[in-house]
């Protein structure tokens, strides 16, 4: 049988009618060109829509074809056309009716691929991970691939872009996989252990290492700060100066002077989360250290050296102005994101860290994520019901799509059926 046509059709288990897509992503990803040609009567709109979905099914199971291909190219662009079609489209069933299929290819591709394909085969399972985040599969998916990913993010052999992507993976997955608070401190503890190359000397030197390294340790130090805002407030002061659990503030702040803007900004941000969740427990929480690293912060709040790049000294001038004035007044402008009729506002450092993350996976993606996505919703508290759900759960609304499908091919018969009887009437004529 040639490769892409597939029997049995009506034996998969198909998504409902959330796989509607709209022009801009028809235009932006080659997954949804497929459905373009539908809908074009308002007649039988409903009905094409329908048949656009199956279409975008058959298109995943060729991409999905891709991920075990010979060919090594083949398979990094199977990884990426299948994760942008996962950004753009909210479709959990889908994904949980075949995740064996593609955790096994992202399992092979990570043991024996090139770097390339191992950072791909990352980024597809933070995908695979925000589209089950509200199923056990979740948790499952975080519990198999950790231990590959803490191997690849350690192994200096290999490129420190591919063990960015892991360190980013390993933060996602923990925060999205609901697993215990010991497994998610342990993991920080491996984190710190990547991105202390870039923590002060014994003598105080700033240590020298490429920007490529340096992104490597950015990414580590986000991924740390991203399970920071899962801490509850209660010992994060003996944990963070008492013990050996978690990285010092002495060692944090450190990074504030190195070379590499992303490990300064990375630093930054993971202070400013700290002291946030620190003056929950106590509003006095490292008040002596505060006063101590205000003139760092005042001098990159106000950098003006010409050896740095115009957009990096603009970028951190606008990052470090908002931490300063957190660390020292405890106050801090509130975000407010808006997608289609709804809104969601990020009135602490924590929820504004878990956005910044969201949005490096999602892209313009986040949107859809946050109107249908019910574990992004619950993540940044949105209340109400997305729109278009009529109050119904999920199942409800399968049930309600199920039985529209089946009335609307019904008449999408009849149709056809009257219409040949015309034409053959005109024929007659």
């Amino acid at each position: 049988m040639p490769k892409g046509k597939r029997k049995g059709k009506s034996d998969r288990s198909r998504y409902d009618g959330s796989l509607q897509t709209s022009d801009d992503d028809s235009n932006n990803n080659d997954a949804m060109s497929v459905i373009s040609n539908y809908s074009k009567s308002s007649e039988s709109s409903e009905f094409g829509e329908d048949c656009a979905a199956d279409q975008l099914e058959d298109k995943l199971m060729e991409v999905m074809d891709g991920l075990s291909d010979k060919s090594s190219k083949t398979r990094i662009d199977s990884f990426k056309m299948l994760s942008k079609a996962l950004i753009k489209k909210f479709i959990p069933n889908f994904v949980k009716d075949r995740l064996f299929t593609i955790s096994d290819s992202i399992e092979r591709s990570l043991k024996k691929g090139s770097g390339s394909e191992k950072a791909a085969a990352a980024d597809l399972t933070t995908q695979l991970c925000i589209q089950t985040g509200l199923f056990d599969e979740c948790e499952d998916i975080c519990k198999n691939f950790t231990p590959t990913f803490l191997v690849i993010a350690k192994d200096t052999s290999v490129s420190p872009t591919v063990r960015g992507k892991c360190c980013q993976a390993l933060g996602n997955m923990a925060f999205l996989g609901g697993g215990e608070m010991g497994e998610v401190l342990t993991l920080m503890q491996q984190l710190e252990t990547i991105f202390l190359g870039s923590y002060l000397k014994g003598d105080g030197a700033v240590p020298n290492i490429t920007p490529e390294v340096a992104t490597m340790h950015a990414a580590a130090l986000s991924a740390w700060t991203l399970l920071f805002t899962l801490m509850s407030p209660g010992n994060i002061s003996h944990m963070m100066n008492n013990s050996k659990t978690l990285a010092s503030l002495d060692n944090l702040s450190g990074l504030l002077e190195s070379a590499h803007l992303e490990v300064r900004m990375a630093a930054g941000e993971a202070l400013a989360v700290i002291f946030e969740l620190g003056r929950l427990e106590d509003e006095e929480f490292e008040d002596d250290f505060a006063n101590d690293i205000a003139d760092t912060l005042k001098k990159l709040a106000t950098d003006s050296n010409k050896y740095r790049a115009k957009k990096d000294r603009k970028q951190q001038r606008a990052s470090f102005r908002d931490i300063l004035q957190f660390i020292e007044e405890n106050s801090s402008s509130n975000v407010t994101i808006k997608f289609g009729k709804e809104e969601v506002t990020l009135d602490s450092w924590a929820k504004r860290k878990q956005y910044e993350e969201l949005c490096k996976v999602l892209g313009p993606g986040i949107n859809i994520h946050l109107t249908e996505n019910d574990l992004l919703r619950d993540i940044f508290e949105i209340i109400g019901v997305p729109p278009g759900d009529d109050g119904l759960t999920h199942a409800q609304q399968q049930h309600e799509r199920k039985i529209k499908k089946i009335q609307n091919a019904a008449n999408f018969k009849a149709r056809t059926i009257n219409r040949a009887k015309n034409r053959d009437k005109r024929c007659d004529f």
